[in-house]
């Protein structure tokens, strides 16, 4: 959003670390990130912390993180170039469990082959950490590169999906 008035955040603690949550003023969530994320939010001044707007929120990631949520159902909205936007939506496909690469997303979204760093910046970018699977993202020689959340965080979440069966490979 262009201004930070209205914005409500809340605190959910997770396997992950805590979750900072953030909404806009319908109650559309906008954000999530974890401690130390590069690029992550913290809170404002001016931001009204108030966890009603997270209740659905709270509950489906409780439920993932006891693996009985596969698919997060939450309304959201990412604030992104028409890029980032694509990078983003071609994340959403890829399930639960199952993992792909930098290089798969470029193709998946028309991108050529050079765009890959473009890719990963997009993925990199990602408002919505964990809702949105940009830890199902690896590289082509199946290493655990890259994720704003830390390497530790992403092991967690494959390993919870299990998708850390033996050595990792691109599944789609």
């Amino acid at each position: 959003m262009s201004t930070e008035q209205g914005t409500y955040c809340a605190f959910v603690d997770s396997p992950a670390g805590q979750l900072l949550l953030t909404a806009d003023e319908f109650g559309v969530l906008t954000s999530l990130s974890v401690p130390g994320q590069k690029g992550g939010r913290v809170p404002l001044p001016g931001w009204t912390r108030d966890p009603g707007p997270f209740r659905a929120a709270e509950e489906q990631l409780a439920a993932y993180f006891a693996g009985e949520l596969k698919e997060f159902r939450l309304e959201s909205r990412g604030e992104g170039t028409e890029f980032r936007r694509r990078v983003w939506a071609a994340l959403d496909d890829v399930p639960y469990g199952a993992t792909t690469t930098y290089g798969a997303i470029a193709s998946r979204i028309g991108a050529p082959r050079a765009a890959v760093r473009a890719v990963g910046g997009a993925i990199g970018a990602n408002p919505l950490l964990i809702v949105r699977p940009c830890h199902r993202v690896i590289g082509a020689d199946g290493g655990l590169t890259g994720y704003a959340g830390g390497l530790d965080r992403k092991r967690l979440l494959l390993g919870l999906e299990g998708a850390l069966q033996g050595p990792v490979r691109p599944t789609v």
